[in-house]
């Protein structure tokens, strides 16, 4: 199951679509993909166990489940849940939730709160553990509200 390192490690293995447009959108998904024919990928980004496709006026919100998967110029034998054909290549995911994100991603995600992010404030981290709060200590760590990714690292 795709988390923490390995969602960075797939941002960093698609920036080649960055700013390509799809040209071929397919799989199982019951979401309407074809919102996604012919825009260009503005940005990846990770948060959690998120991962994120944007476009100019919405966002893809990719989640692998327990059991997600995903290929990058190849295909599984079975059914792809979503699959993002460009020019130069293909994304293939497979068992996991696809859902279109309408707002702003800063009035969602805290970016903050990724101990992964570049935008990780530790200080931040300390001052949300102080709040009053009904959870023990472990429980806040492992807790993904308050810092994503921690829950394997504890």
């Amino acid at each position: 199951m795709p988390e923490g390192p390995s969602i960075v490690i797939l941002k960093e293995e698609v920036k080649s679509f960055r700013r390509k447009k799809i040209i071929t959108v397919g799989g199982n998904t019951k979401i309407e993909k074809e919102r996604m024919l012919n825009q260009t990928v503005i940005d990846f980004k990770s948060w959690g166990k998120h991962f994120l496709i944007c476009f100019k006026s919405f966002t893809l919100k990719i989640h692998f489940l327990l059991f997600g998967s995903y290929r990058i110029n190849e295909r599984r034998e079975l059914a792809p849940r979503l699959t993002l054909e460009f020019k130069n290549g293909e994304i293939n995911f497979y068992s996991c939730s696809v859902k279109f994100i309408e707002e702003d991603l800063d009035t969602i995600y805290d970016w903050s709160a990724d101990v992964m992010s570049e935008k990780w404030n530790s200080k931040k981290a300390l001052q949300k553990l102080k709040e009053p709060s009904r959870r023990i200590s472990l429980r806040c760590v492992t807790e993904s509200n308050y810092f994503c990714r921690s829950r394997k690292y504890y």
